[in-house]
């Protein structure tokens, strides 16, 4: 009777959903009883993903390449996904606020503490001879992980540092973007020729970067803080959740790139290029960089200092 009871019950709420929608819950119930059961391999396509991987040479550690750098573009996803419901969000609530930071934060601790895949889990001599197959592509081409730092922080703390100074709050999206900092990494520096990665990259990505840009123009997760309450702003388990975001982002992930660039690029004999071209020594090092998301959470010597001590620690272990 009680089983009746709930059945009923949900049946007229079925009812007053689909009738709110001018649907028939009569068709769907009939789609219902001709529907397969759903199963786990459907369910996230594990056929389709398994499929994904397609190695250009025949080294076995370029399948460990490609998955890895896949899992990664897929944790960046996931902290759009945060990113985005932060920025749509109108409510100023705090905990909603801290929860997304530290969602963020829990997609960035699992690829740097897995990044061990790329600096030991595969053969440097394997690497050396596939990588070649891959030219020009690069890391560097990751589109979300620029997203990321547009939804993150104003375009003008993403405009390379050097540069910075010459830009107004008039400055527009799009000079903005021409100053930003990552193009520098895949410049000549003498020349000031665009890298063929760089010119494919901005091709594709560069009408997509600006829109999103102009998106979240005053709207980012950065202004989604200014914009809270004084006594939000000082929450101290927010301003340790978006410092921990920022060194992650820009401090921690870059690192990662660096490790695993010492380990497979430079030898005895000099540096050997990465396969984009990039100036990886120019480009990764946090402290070269000075990419900040968060700002006003940091005093001048902290902003100053920006990378310098994490530099030292994992690349200078005896420096005092």
């Amino acid at each position: 009777m009680k089983d009746k009871q709930r059945i009923d019950g949900q049946i007229l709420r079925l009812e007053d959903k689909y009738k709110d929608s001018g649907q028939d819950l009569s068709s769907y119930l009939d789609g219902l009883l001709y529907q397969r059961y759903l199963t786990y391999w459907d369910y996230i396509n594990l056929d389709t993903l398994l499929s994904l991987q397609q190695p250009r040479t025949y080294f076995p550690d370029e399948e460990i390449f490609i998955m890895y750098h896949q899992i990664t573009e897929l944790y960046f996803k996931l902290i759009l996904h945060e990113q985005k419901q932060l920025v749509d969000d109108r409510s100023q609530n705090l905990d909603f606020f801290i929860q997304k930071a530290k969602r963020i934060n829990s997609y960035y601790e699992a690829m740097i503490s897995s990044f061990g895949i790329m600096i030991k889990g595969m053969e440097r001599e394997q690497f050396l001879q596939y990588r070649m197959a891959l030219l020009p592509a690069s890391g560097f081409q990751s589109a979300q992980f620029r997203m990321i730092e547009i939804y993150a922080t104003p375009m003008e703390n993403l405009v390379h540092h050097s540069k910075r100074d010459q830009f107004s709050p008039k400055s527009s999206i799009e000079e903005l973007y021409e100053a930003i900092y990552w193009k520098k990494g895949a410049t000549d520096l003498a020349t000031g020729e665009k890298t063929l990665t760089l010119k494919q990259f901005e091709y594709r990505y560069t009408p997509r970067l600006i829109r999103i840009s102009k998106q979240v123009h005053n709207n980012t997760v950065y202004h989604k803080y200014l914009g809270l309450s004084p006594e939000k702003k000082d929450n101290k388990a927010l301003i340790e959740a978006l410092k921990i975001l920022d060194t992650n982002a820009n401090i921690n992930w870059p690192l990662m790139h660096m490790g695993a660039a010492h380990r497979h690029l430079a030898n005895d004999k000099g540096e050997i290029e990465a396969t984009g071209g990039t100036n990886w020594k120019e480009f990764l090092p946090p402290d070269f960089q000075k990419i900040i998301f968060f700002p006003a959470l940091y005093s001048k010597q902290e902003l100053n200092d920006w990378g310098k001590q994490w530099v030292d620690h994992i690349f200078n272990p005896n420096k005092k």
